[in-house]
């Protein structure tokens, strides 16, 4: 056979090889399920497949591990303080695209582009019912008020939403006025903090506490579970504020990894998240706040009604987390 033969030859199995499927690999703190939604809608609009590896924790660890050879593209976590790490651990690439910037508000983004916000949760007070009047609680700085002694359930002090909490608490108070405000608290409990944020819940419905701190979301995930609606119908919502400031709010957020093998895949993944319709998909399915400008939230988290969120930078708070945890420590929270 010719040389010319051959190549014709291998043109010919070249053109006929099946084209390698555009994809885009994603590490999340988020399960599967509760992504499908998000990943469907985006796959059948641009034919891009996206699997998703589930992290119950250790994501810093294991694109540690990995190093350049991460098969990861995406990272999708919640909480400030996860996305910082994954950033201050240098895991993570600069993204900037016009569309990121249109979508995403400029509180609840990296200014150096790091991560991209998707969606918000506020930090609020579930009160009991029956036990709390209408308008007793109204700010944060309330709840080391003596007259919530022995009324407060909450999960751990040192767990990553009370500690972003607390960051809060340092940039509006001061880290002496903090830690006062977390020794209060922590005299007002009822019992030694323990459990998730519906254990809370659940202790309210039993009569061991009267108020708890919680996500609000986790409303939602109660109101979807026969065994725990009647936790959740046992509570209002409260929203406090600070004194001088809103509501606390943490972010679930977006990154690309700076080990990202299919960049062009991993920014279309990225634009299609922060778009209004993908984040109403993204928030009605986790019970959570969209952030695009003209979204909204589903119906039953509209029914807790409006808040006016804290507006200071998340960054900030970030930086703030290793004095929080300090001040925890120095309090014994959970001891």
């Amino acid at each position: 056979m010719t040389i010319r033969a051959l190549l014709l030859a291998s043109l010919a199995v070249t053109a006929a090889a099946p084209a390698m499927a555009a994809e885009v690999n994603v590490y999340s703190y988020r399960q599967p399920e509760l992504l499908a939604p998000l990943t469907d809608a985006f796959t059948a609009e641009t034919g891009i497949k996206v699997n998703v590896a589930f992290l119950e924790k250790g994501m810093v660890e294991r694109l540690q591990a990995e190093g350049k050879r991460s098969p990861a593209d995406v990272l999708l976590t919640v909480d400030i303080s996860r996305l910082a790490g994954v950033v201050a651990a240098g895991l993570t690439q600069p993204v900037d695209s016009e569309t990121l910037r249109a979508n995403v508000p400029a509180e609840y983004r990296d200014p150096e582009g790091q991560w991209w916000g998707l969606t918000t949760r506020a930090r609020i007070v579930y009160a009991s019912k029956d036990r709390v009047a209408e308008g007793e609680v109204t700010t944060y700085e309330d709840l080391a008020d003596p007259k919530w002694a022995g009324r407060i359930c909450t999960r751990s002090g040192t767990n990553a939403y009370n500690i972003a909490l607390t960051t809060a608490m340092i940039n509006q108070q001061g880290e002496e006025d903090a830690k006062t405000w977390l020794a209060g608290l922590k005299s007002n409990l009822a019992r030694k903090p323990q459990g998730n944020d519906r254990a809370q819940v659940k202790a309210i419905w039993a009569g061991e506490c009267d108020i708890a701190i919680g996500n609000t979301y986790y409303m939602g995930q109660m109101l979807s579970d026969p065994e725990q609606v009647a936790w959740a119908n046992s509570v209002n919502l409260v929203f406090p504020t600070f004194e001088n400031a809103g509501t606390h709010v943490n972010v679930s957020g977006v990154a690309m990894t700076k080990a990202s093998k299919n960049q062009d895949e991993a920014l279309q993944f990225m634009e299609f998240l922060t778009s209004p319709t993908a984040q109403e998909i993204y928030a009605e399915a986790n019970f959570e706040y969209p952030i695009a400008p003209g979204s909204k939230p589903s119906e039953i988290v509209s029914g807790w009604g409006e808040f006016t969120a804290d507006t200071a930078n998340l960054m900030d708070l970030a930086r703030l987390r290793g004095t929080a945890l300090k001040i925890t420590e120095e309090v014994d929270f959970d001891g």
